[in-house]
């Protein structure tokens, strides 16, 4: 159970932790303890899963085997095949792009050693390690794994770079059996309610309003963009909504996200499924139906600085 006091630091109510689904006490701030809860800049505003980023290989390129050499590899060392997962990146992610990494977090020594061709490339994943920054020579006593070793399961995947020409930023959840790179931000265990908020035309009006850019593509944060965001208040019928984006994305087996979320060629189903979703989560907002992108993120920008002013309260200091 925890105190919930409104903005004045006076009135609270009890709410019990395991009731706390996003921003569905907007009013209020949380105080535990002996003293009050004040945001860290590398969390969210809100009550959600935090965000991160995935794994940096660090290893000179060998513990990577690209498309065109895994065929060859396994043909050569089949018993490798077991610690072979999918890699993704921000392009293999969108593209659908096929890419492979050795995963030897649980392969005991004595079976590495019976795979000559493995062993080689730990092996030279040390000596490049070896030659890098301090930091990057660190990691050579342990020249078998990745720097970072995120294997989550049920995770959403929002890409660092995504093209402007797409309405939308193109997520979606993956599972253990693919490791993510650094250039993907990783949402663990988040829900439908995260997924239908995240898709949606709202976020997307606030995304592009405060995201950096990389060339003419978007450039996805998470401090700035995704800690910073001003979350609607639940609502059950974004759920439903961005359980019926996915499902539709199903009859498209052979598609990648690129193909289904290019302007010119988004199956009409898919587009009316966002659509949908759309207002689902302006009426969480209580966003008027016919309201511009520009009032939103007018809006957006009300709510962000409102917020900053309560921490500011709570704190006594600049933040």
């Amino acid at each position: 159970m925890v105190k919930l006091f409104d903005t004045s630091g006076n009135g609270y109510i009890e709410v019990n932790v395991s009731d706390f689904y996003c921003n569905d006490f907007p009013c209020y701030f949380a105080r535990t303890g002996k003293k009050t809860y004040l945001r860290d800049f590398n969390e969210p505003f809100y009550t959600v899963p935090a965000m991160i980023t995935g794994n940096r290989p660090a290893d000179g390129g060998h513990l990577i085997i690209e498309a065109k050499d895994y065929d060859d590899f396994i043909k050569r060392e089949p018993k490798a095949k077991q610690y072979i997962k999918r890699l993704i990146g921000s392009k293999e992610f969108i593209q659908n792009l096929p890419r492979y990494c050795l995963w030897l977090v649980d392969c005991p020594p004595n079976e590495l050693r019976k795979m000559p061709l493995v062993y080689q490339r730990v092996q030279l994943c040390r000596e490049a390690r070896l030659k890098g920054a301090p930091d990057r020579q660190k990691l050579a006593a342990t020249p078998w794994l990745f720097r970072e070793t995120r294997n989550p399961d049920n995770y959403l995947v929002v890409p660092e770079t995504s093209s402007q020409r797409r309405e939308y930023v193109p997520i979606d959840y993956m599972n253990s059996d693919t490791i993510p790179l650094n250039s993907l931000h990783l949402i663990l265990d988040a829900k439908l309610w995260h997924f239908g908020v995240l898709t949606s035309l709202p976020h997307m009006a606030w995304m592009r309003m405060v995201c950096g850019r990389l060339r003419n593509d978007y450039r996805y944060s998470v401090n700035v963009v995704y800690n910073n965001f001003p979350w609607p208040p639940f609502n059950r019928e974004v759920e439903r909504t961005a359980s019926e984006i996915l499902m539709v994305r199903r009859k498209y087996p052979d598609a990648s996200l690129a193909d289904l979320y290019d302007p010119l060629l988004m199956p009409k189903d898919l587009r009316k499924a966002h659509e949908r979703n759309d207002r689902a989560v302006m009426n969480a907002y209580d966003f008027p139906k016919n309201m511009t992108e520009a009032q939103m993120q007018i809006a957006f920008m009300n709510m962000y600085e409102s917020t900053v002013n309560l921490l500011k309260l709570m704190s006594g200091k600049e933040i």
